[in-house]
């Protein structure tokens, strides 16, 4: 086999240079992006315990994820996603719901596991995941975020919990992280979103995009949909992602937690007017 010439050697040793030099570039800015949009003192409301007056036996709904599934930057425990959805979850249902919150402030998907763990232990019949910005910001390969979060849902989906899986929200929209990293997030978070939907969907759960739905809204109205920091969402915010989740939410709930046909007793447009 004849061995490459000079010239093919010298773009071979550019190309690598460049990479090098675009992934120590994207490194920096992360850690950029970081350091503006600051660390929060503050904890996310506390939301969990019992939503609605119904009779008979509560529905069970977890939460897990990242600072947006635990409700950072809503103003009060009832503005979280979490909260939003149990309330709706029962004023539909006439029954009483019950809500645990296991998501962690700064997860990613890595730390699924162990919010897997917890959540099984309240036996839920509907888990909302949202995970996957900590995942871009960290340079966490989409593959392998992917194959963690499958491993998460299929252990939720063999306990006979439905998923519904709100994807990566588009940080394109995060208007304190520089260019062109702004960019190179907002492809790399639509792609992520896409994988998280094709796993949710290949395991049996249900995905909404939440970028491709919102992403429009937070990125004319930063100032509305963003919280303080100008990352986490505002109480505005977190009501959009919960209307977005709501059908999706209430048609997993039907299925029932042993897979049965609950009644068809209102439509998602009876919540929401």
């Amino acid at each position: 086999m004849r061995a490459p010439g000079p010239i093919v050697v010298r773009a071979a040793a550019a190309l690598a240079a460049s990479a090098v030099a675009a992934t120590g570039l994207l490194a920096a800015e992360a850690l950029e992006a970081r350091r503006r949009i600051g660390r929060r003192t503050t904890a996310p409301p506390y939301a969990d315990g019992r939503y609605g007056r119904g009779a008979g036996t509560s529905i069970r709904l977890a939460v897990l994820g990242d600072s947006g599934a635990a409700g950072l930057g809503a103003d009060t425990p009832g503005d979280t996603m979490g909260a939003i959805l149990a309330g709706a979850l029962a004023q539909m249902s006439g029954r009483r719901v019950t809500l645990s919150n296991h998501a962690v402030v700064g997860a990613q998907t890595k730390d699924l596991d162990a919010q897997v763990n917890r959540a099984l232990w309240t036996g839920p019949h509907v888990a909302v995941i949202m995970v996957g910005a900590n995942d871009i910001t960290h340079l966490v390969p989409r593959a392998l975020s992917a194959r963690r979060l499958r491993d998460a849902i299929c252990r939720l989906r063999g306990s006979g919990t439905e998923v519904v899986m709100a994807t990566c929200p588009d940080l394109g929209t995060v208007k304190p992280v520089p260019q062109p990293l702004r960019a190179i997030m907002r492809r790399r978070s639509r792609l992520l979103a896409q994988a998280q939907a094709k796993v949710t969907i290949d395991e049996g759960g249900r995905a909404v995009m939440l970028g491709a739905r919102l992403g429009p809204e937070f990125d004319e109205r930063p100032d509305v949909m963003f919280a303080s920091d100008r990352f986490h969402p505002s109480t505005q915010g977190y009501e959009a992602a919960a209307q977005a989740l709501l059908p999706e939410v209430i048609a997993a709930w039907r299925l029932g937690g042993e897979g049965e046909i609950l009644p068809d007793v209102a439509t998602a447009d009876d919540v929401t007017g």
